[in-house]
């Protein structure tokens, strides 16, 4: 196949790839159901994983990229990585290789696709017979110009092994808006709030709070992504104003959710 990485199972027909002899880029598009992931595998080519339709997620080394129309994620050749769909989504992986690619990224980075780029991929992405090879060397090397990455933060709520504090964070995370303090926690699950916070610190690397947080706000993407009302996310995660969740996602993301997940948002 192409750049070394076949899906670890496909249930449809193969994926359609425009990989012209002579280019620089390679475009395979991949329909998916929600919910349904490729394994674990690597590339020769470094890719730029997107979807123009649907919410993509790629996780690779520990962290969980959450991926709007907005943005993609660049992933550096040989970086194991698994990637799937939170709903019905269209994969369109662009397949860059290292002999020919001038960007020396070598940690994943997200970048942001803005209408002109989101053009640009459908360009490359036609047949290779109705686009001739110089007008897909110029349009590549436009593709290349465009790539600049954001600095924005992954987020992590990894589970505690202790069982009591599992306990506790099992339930926020089918109810992120409870308010509950850790005494409290603990009356619950027949633990001290000193042993409850013990063991998230110890287990997850945060604080309990830092950890609820956390967890609101990876609980609060796939709804954004899903187009939902950054007010009625507020008050699904636990936020008593959108204001607040605002100011928290920024903190936690690096950009407000206006700048991650609105279409067009980045130009």
């Amino acid at each position: 196949m192409s750049p070394n990485g076949q899906p670890h199972r496909i249930r449809r027909p193969a994926p359609r790839l425009v990989n012209p002899p002579g280019g620089a880029v390679a475009v395979a598009s991949f329909p998916l159901d929600g919910g349904e992931w490729f394994g674990r595998h690597r590339h020769d080519a470094h890719q730029l994983a997107w979807a123009p339709d649907g919410v993509l997620a790629v996780r690779t080394r520990g962290r969980t990229w959450v991926l709007p129309p907005t943005v993609a994620l660049w992933i550096p050749a040989g970086t194991p990585h698994s990637t799937g769909a939170t709903a019905s989504a269209l994969l369109r992986s662009l397949y860059f290789w290292p002999d020919r690619c001038p960007l020396t990224w070598d940690e994943p980075r997200v970048v942001p696709v803005s209408a002109l780029l989101r053009e640009l991929i459908g360009h490359l992405a036609q047949d290779e017979d109705r686009l001739g090879a110089a007008e897909r060397e110029r349009a590549e090397r436009v593709v290349l110009d465009l790539l600049k990455p954001v600095e924005v933060t992954t987020v992590r709520a990894p589970m505690p092994r202790d069982p009591r504090a599992r306990r506790v964070a099992e339930a926020l995370r089918s109810d992120p808006a409870d308010g509950r303090t850790l005494a409290e926690w603990g009356t619950a699950v027949g633990a001290s709030a000193r042993t409850l916070a013990r063991a998230f610190a110890t287990d997850t690397g945060l604080p309990f709070g830092q950890w609820r947080t956390q967890l609101r706000l990876q609980t609060a993407m796939p709804l954004l992504a899903a187009g939902a009302t950054v007010s009625s996310v507020a008050r699904r995660v636990g936020y008593g104003s959108p204001s607040a969740f605002v100011a928290a996602f920024r903190r936690g993301v690096g950009v407000p959710p206006g700048a991650y997940f609105a279409p067009g948002a980045r130009g």
